[in-house]
């Protein structure tokens, strides 16, 4: 393997006075909804901030499976928008300072980048690192999304954990560093999302919120909503409007509503309540999230023989 510190661009020298926590946030694969795009624009767009370090993106990416942007203006190319990955020093509103490292995932080189990363943590005496992620799951919008929360050190999961005892999915950028730094020593988690598996492909800032508010109760960071809530209704309204008039629409969110609530409904009476609903088990959970995650990596790879 070529040297990891040559994929790593400098831009500004910062210290802390106290050891960051490292924020990873990886658009991308498991980005159900935008999510993770949404909350990554979100901070940078709310918090000072300072571009610390980048990474060689054109080592990294795959230009043909996720062609830049370029703005064509009457008879010229204006501009074009390259993808970057960026590790920012980010001030919450609280005033604390914490490492953020987000962008697209990587295509190549997965090895060499993540034994990067750590050079970066090893260089800035990272000792906690928390990664943000987006999943489809078989939910209604009309309620209330779930979190997820997994990692190596039970100390630092909050709320609930998974109802999935165990699965088997393909591998991503932001899970094979939650486990590299997990097994180097830091204190490793992630915090993921559950989105409407009906709307995945669509914005759905839902869940941009459902993140930031997990990043809050856990790691303690501060960082106002913003625009988000406002972005969420409009979603849903817009959701609302789809739902108007198609009756096999309705139908599936009538369905799912009703094991939301059934299950709800079970939890809050305990095991017994359990024991006697009508509920998914964690094994039929676990398969409908693997076909989901196996459908959306085929799609992925037509689209790269494609292109």
């Amino acid at each position: 393997m070529r040297d990891p510190a040559e994929l790593i661009v400098k831009h500004n020298d910062v210290t802390f006075s106290t050891p960051p926590i490292l924020v990873h946030a990886f658009n991308g694969f498991v980005d159900a909804g935008g999510a993770v795009r949404l909350l990554g624009e979100h901070i940078l767009e709310s918090c000072d901030h300072t571009l610390i370090a980048s990474f060689d993106i054109d080592e990294l990416l795959d230009y043909r499976a996720r062609r830049p942007r370029m703005k064509f203006v009457v008879d010229h190319f204006a501009s074009m928008d390259i993808p970057r990955i960026t590790l920012h020093d980010v001030v919450d509103a609280h005033g604390k300072h914490f490492l953020f490292l987000s962008g697209p995932e990587p295509d190549y080189q997965w090895n060499r980048f993540l034994s990067a990363v750590e050079l970066l943590v090893t260089n800035y005496g990272v000792t906690q690192a928390v990664g943000v992620s987006a999943i489809p799951w078989p939910l209604p919008h009309t309620r209330p999304l779930g979190l997820t929360v997994h990692g190596n050190d039970k100390s630092q999961l909050f709320g609930a954990g998974s109802v999935i005892g165990e699965i088997e999915v393909p591998g991503h950028v932001g899970a094979m560093l939650e486990l590299k730094l997990g097994e180097s020593g830091l204190s490793s988690m992630g915090i993921t999302a559950q989105i409407p598996h009906y709307l995945v492909q669509f914005d759905y800032p839902q869940g941009a919120i459902a993140l930031l508010d997990g990043l809050m109760a856990g790691p303690d960071i501060a960082i106002p909503r913003g625009e988000l809530p406002q972005l969420a209704t409009q979603t849903q309204e817009s959701v609302a409007e789809q739902l108007e008039g198609n009756q096999e629409f309705a139908a599936v969110v009538t369905a799912l509503e009703a094991q939301y609530d059934q299950i709800a409904s079970a939890l809050t009476a305990g095991a017994g309540g359990l024991a006697d609903a009508d509920i998914p088990s964690a094994d039929q959970i676990a398969a409908q999230v693997e076909a989901f995650l196996a459908e959306v990596e085929n799609a992925s790879d037509s689209e790269k023989d494609e292109g």
